[in-house]
């Protein structure tokens, strides 16, 4: 019984320590939002703790989808195992 209490004290403490996938917004205020009609993406990854390499920011998404001004910016997180392996997006919309 005390093992199988522990076990679930530790789960719920390593929570998102396995697989973790969010998207969440880089914005403060959501209630004006204007996405545009262009998008563009850039990432930063990362193995083992070790090496990582890449471009995450705004003005890289920007330049890669070709926007000149930018409405809206998203952030996207993907960690395995802890962050055996690790990608930042950012995603920016606008025209």
């Amino acid at each position: 019984m005390l093992r199988g209490l522990l076990l679930v004290i530790v789960l719920a403490l390593n929570s998102g320590c396995v697989f973790v996938n969010i998207e969440t917004p880089l914005d403060i205020d959501l209630a004006q939002t204007k996405f545009g009609t262009k998008q563009g993406e850039a990432n930063l990854q990362s193995v083992l703790w070790l090496v990582a390499w890449g471009d995450a920011g705004t003005r890289a998404a920007a330049d890669n989808g070709k926007l000149t001004t930018v409405n809206h910016a998203d952030q996207r997180i993907l960690s395995v195992l802890g962050g055996l392996y690790y990608r930042h997006s950012t995603i920016v919309y606008g025209d």
